[in-house]
């Protein structure tokens, strides 16, 4: 029986390894690339957070032209504003989340893209299920949910990890403040211009205007003076009656 040299042997065994390494890269690269998403304002209940999302390519021959998003619970589609993204990208809000889409973009390049939502809920982590297209009709489904005691998924949707609520903050709160600035409601304090007209203006009485106090003080004086003119002439007649009545004469 023919021996097998150990270096040949071992050369073999190189080869095999290699070729492993290899098939581990290459699985690692196709799992790795995915949408990622990232925040500065990642904590629970921020108001006006900015999420911004990079959708890495797949394809070195189609460029992405719609990336599909479903929002988590506890952000509603109004509530979300478009901030940035590619050249010529709109944004559509739609039921459950949003679409961007525009002129695909060049192949083998991410696109990335930025929107801002009003307040985020009171959670630990927001989960963005995300269809991602391409102009050769190929769509990845960026949906999966890790599950405790499972592998990793191979299409994962990307997760924002949030920090816990600034100190004093609340759902209650936040959906009071949220339930004012809705309804127009708070006291504004008025400017020292408004304090310092308010201040010099003549003060109103019992609800009626001053100036309609000023008409009813003058219409008084003005029957007192008729009534003493007529008191005062009455005087004076009678005064005369009495000079030439019986007794008086030659």
């Amino acid at each position: 029986m023919a021996r097998t040299s150990l270096p040949a042997r071992a050369s073999r065994v190189g080869v095999a390894a290699a070729a492993a390494a290899a098939l581990v890269i290459a699985t690692a690269g196709q799992a790795a690339a995915h949408v990622e998403v990232e925040s500065e304002d990642a904590r629970a209940l921020a108001k006006d957070a900015v999420i911004t999302f990079e959708a890495e390519a797949e394809s070195d021959s189609a460029g992405i032209t719609r990336l599909e998003v479903t929002l988590p619970e506890g952000i509603d589609a109004k509530d979300a504003t478009y901030e940035d993204g590619p050249d010529g990208w709109k944004f559509t809000a739609s039921g459950d989340g949003y679409t961007v889409e525009g002129p695909e973009i060049e192949a083998g390049k991410n696109a990335t893209h930025s929107i801002s939502v009003r307040r985020l809920p009171d959670t630990e982590e927001l989960a963005f299920k995300t269809l991602q297209s391409y102009d050769d009709g190929r769509t990845d489904r960026w949906i999966e949910l890790p599950q405790e005691g499972k592998p990793e998924p191979e299409e994962p949707a990307p997760v924002l990890k949030l920090q816990p609520a600034e100190p004093g903050d609340s759902a209650e709160a936040a959906e009071s403040a949220e339930a004012a600035e809705s309804s127009g409601g708070g006291s504004a304090e008025p400017s020292p211009t408004r304090q310092a007209n308010d201040a010099a203006a003549p003060k109103d009485d019992g609800g009626l205007p001053t100036a309609v106090w000023f008409i009813i003080v003058a219409g008084v004086l003005a029957a007192l003076s008729a009534a003493g003119v007529l008191l005062m002439r009455r005087g004076a007649n009678s005064g005369s009656n009495s000079g030439s009545g019986p007794g008086s004469g030659n």
